[in-house]
């Protein structure tokens, strides 16, 4: 656990040192569970931002996007369930005076014994070999079923109790298995409450004549709502989506672990709209496609799990997440969730408007069913920059900081170093950079040894470094430099280009998805 947390603070002061994620307004000693993206976070986000819109919308004939805007009337969020459900059940430590999600204290407490379960595995796959049947020692080892069966146990009860809005059972749970503050170790608890997540704001000219709005807790909403709108405009048939990214907010009380939660965040949401019955043939589609989107970026095939709802919102009828292996443990990245009709019927009965399909395939109206993705783009920023960061020993016994991001999503993909800064060495790297800047984010560094420059593009995460040396005057080659291995290979300049788009390309990326 130690290791987990130096390795999470290593996280934030790179983000930091190396020009990622700032504590917002700072100079004012911050906001809490706000940050900025800096320069290199900026790039890093737009670019998962469109590898996610390009496989999404792109790449789909019956996919379309939405920009919707932030602000809504506010019968939308009475008819979504919002005003009344968007809830998040929360503890206080009498004696800490710390105030956490309780349901994430049962959570965690579960993940502890599946971590245990798989410890005991472990250690049996190595005692055993090749031998070793996994499956067999998970049914039938004592302490295995032991955990699983208990873990599974507290997650149906906690699933159980806040489905049918009954706090104080859990409050009753976290006292059975002894749960106590994270940081102080106290177990004297109040009661577990119920407190709405929505920022409420104004709109109007004065303060008498104002309309009290929200600022959207989710982008979903702005999808229904023009629902229709899409459709006819763009004589969209069934089965199609329409997909969205944008900032929305929740007043998030426990807004901890930088920025997995924030209460200002972005969404990349995709709704799509199918005839009722399909759902969850669509449901399941989309579990494996968004899973083959996650594994294309090579994190690690073992950083990812399903995990099936126990307790579903009030509008589904199935719901999962893909979970990931963050510096503190398995966490939701993404929701995959079959919404039923209950949007589109709750926003007919609240605005009075049919919002209906007619499928000239059948010669009737009906309202479709919805299934959706959901994915945070700052906890994939958190879970792509988290994983890339690695401290590596070198053959010399020399360590370096490495950032080995995925090149597709590198903030810059090559910087163009001069071995010196005289005989005409600059003016070539300008130039290479004035060709290079029309397909790439280049950069050019010619401060320092070159070997501490190498070191400093490894920590931003740059695949490649191109250096111009006094060959290059002479027969126009230079040397590349690959990031991951440290190889480098003598290239022509004119190959510059298809050297770095090769690894670069969002298309050979995606292919990995299909």
């Amino acid at each position: 656990m130690a290791k987990q947390e130096d390795n999470f603070k290593n996280v934030i002061s790179h983000a930091k040192e190396y020009g990622f994620i700032f504590p917002s307004s700072e100079i004012y000693d911050g906001l809490s569970a706000v940050y900025d993206y800096a320069q290199n976070g900026v790039e890093l986000k737009k670019n998962i931002r469109e590898y996610w819109w390009k496989s999404m919308v792109q790449m789909n004939d019956n996919i379309v996007g939405l920009d919707a805007a932030i602000l809504m009337h506010p019968t939308t969020w009475k008819a979504s369930g919002h005003v009344d459900a968007f809830n998040d059940p929360l503890i206080d430590n009498k004696d800490s005076k710390k105030r956490y999600r309780a349901d994430v204290l049962v959570e965690d407490y579960a993940e502890k014994l599946n971590l245990k379960a798989k410890k005991e595995i472990e250690k049996a796959s190595v005692r055993f070999g090749d031998a070793f049947n996994e499956q067999e020692f998970i049914t039938t080892n004592t302490r295995v079923v032991e955990y699983l069966a208990k873990e599974k146990e507290i997650r149906e009860r906690l699933g159980r109790s806040l489905g049918n809005g009954d706090l104080a059972d859990v409050k009753a749970l976290i006292e059975e298995l002894e749960i106590a503050d994270p940081e102080t170790g106290s177990r004297n608890w109040t009661d577990v409450k119920q407190f709405n997540l929505m920022f409420g704001t104004k709109l109007g000219a004065s303060a008498e004549s104002a309309m009290d709005l929200y600022l959207r807790p989710e982008t979903a909403q702005g999808i229904f709502v023009n629902f229709l709108n899409v459709q006819k405009s763009g004589r969209m048939k069934i089965p199609f989506g329409i997909a969205q990214t944008g900032k929305a907010f929740r007043n998030e009380i426990v807004a901890r672990q930088f920025i997995f939660r924030m209460r200002e965040f972005e969404q990349m949401e995709m709704q799509f709209f199918v005839k009722p019955g399909d759902e969850m043939r669509w449901y399941e589609h989309w579990k494996t496609t968004r899973l083959n989107w996650h594994l294309s970026l090579g994190l690690g095939k073992e950083n990812y799990r399903f995990h099936d709802h126990d307790k579903l919102a009030h509008y589904a009828n199935a719901a999962a997440d893909i979970e990931f292996n963050f510096p503190f443990g398995f966490k939701e990245l993404e929701g995959i969730h079959s919404r039923t009709d209950f949007d589109l019927k709750a926003h007919e009965q609240f605005s009075g408007k049919k919002l209906q399909y007619f499928d000239t395939d059948e010669n009737k109206n009906y309202v479709p069913y919805v299934v959706e993705t959901s994915v945070g783009l700052d906890r994939m920023f958190l879970a792509v920059f988290a994983t890339s960061l690695k401290e590596e020993t070198l053959e010399d016994g020399s360590t370096r900081t490495v950032l080995s991001l995925p090149s597709v999503l590198a903030p810059t993909k090559a910087a163009v170093l001069p071995l010196v800064k005289k005989d005409g060495l600059p003016d070539v790297a300008h130039k290479i950079i004035e060709d290079l800047k029309w397909d790439f984010n280049v950069a050019y560094d010619e401060k320092d040894a070159v070997g501490r420059r190498y070191r400093r593009q490894d920590a931003l995460g740059t695949p490649f470094c191109i250096t111009v040396d006094h060959q290059t005057l002479e027969d126009e080659t230079v040397t590349i430099r690959h990031r991951d291995t440290m190889k480098q290979d003598r290239v022509k300049i004119s190959e510059l280009r298809s050297i770095i788009n090769e690894e670069v390309s969002m298309r050979n990326w995606l292919m990995k998805t299909i």
